[in-house]
């Protein structure tokens, strides 16, 4: 009887590496591709170094800061400086008038007194200009003053003639200064003045910067006939403030 040829089975090991019983998991399948984490200690010094440089640049500004005031705490110490003061003398009108077709026409002479009240501090003026206006700033003419030194404790009388000659004024102006001239408690007006000016301090001398006058509370009357009529001043007040330019705009 022949004897029988049994063909030869695979070990565990061998079978296990042909016919897995399981699949393979994701973090098998790319575990050996997946890089291998490294600290980045370059961004953490470039951080470090721009926080320096923040801190130091604070801390120079704020020394600037205080450099700056202890240097106006000494010059106010020294010269005690004020702001120059000015009062409406006199507004004469000679004419003001709204013609039946809405324009304006206008002639007044103004005297504006200016006074320097420090005794150590001299203003240089620029040309100073004038517009006179309404409350509801309805433009009334304009005038300019010529620039001037105002030297220390010294009063100065500034004159101007505002005109304006055919100016268009729209229907609701026109109707307003028609009202208000005719009205017994008289036209409200005020007058703003624009210029620059620097200060000197000895042989310290700043730089111009620009200021604005507003003078408020003026009563003004329409003149009869070819007779001016003089405004009235009396509860008149000015204000200076300073017109500095933070950021300019290109």
């Amino acid at each position: 009887m022949a004897d029988r040829v049994y063909p030869k089975q695979a070990t565990n090991g061998t079978a296990a590496a042909t016919n897995p019983s399981f699949p393979a998991t994701k973090a098998q399948q790319y575990g050996a591709s997946r890089p291998v984490y490294r600290p980045q200690p370059e961004r953490h010094r470039y951080r470090r170094s721009c926080c320096s440089c923040c801190l130091w640049t604070t801390i120079a500004i704020l020394v600037l800061i205080l450099i700056a005031a202890i240097a106006s705490a000494i010059l106010y110490v020294l010269y005690r400086p004020h702001r120059p003061t000015f009062t409406v003398s006199s507004l004469k009108i000679s004419a003001l008038n709204v013609t039946s077709a809405s324009k304006l026409i206008t002639n007044i002479n103004l005297n504006v007194t200016a006074k320097n009240p420090n005794k150590k501090v001299v203003y240089s003026y620029n040309p100073i200009t004038v517009a006179l206006v309404t409350d509801d700033d309805i433009a009334i003419g304009e005038g300019s003053f010529g620039s001037f030194v105002h030297g220390t404790k010294n009063t100065t009388l500034l004159k101007a003639a505002i005109t304006s000659s055919n100016q268009e004024l729209d229907d609701a102006s026109a109707a307003k200064l028609k009202k208000a001239l005719k009205s017994k408690k008289g036209l409200p007006l005020k007058i703003k003045l624009d210029t620059k000016v620097a200060a000197k301090m000895g042989a310290l001398k700043t730089p111009k910067v620009g200021i604005r006058v507003v003078c408020e509370g003026i009563k003004a009357t329409a003149p009869k006939a070819k007779s001016a009529t003089t405004a009235s001043t009396s509860n008149a007040k000015c204000k200076v403030d300073l017109r500095l330019k933070i950021w300019k705009w290109t």
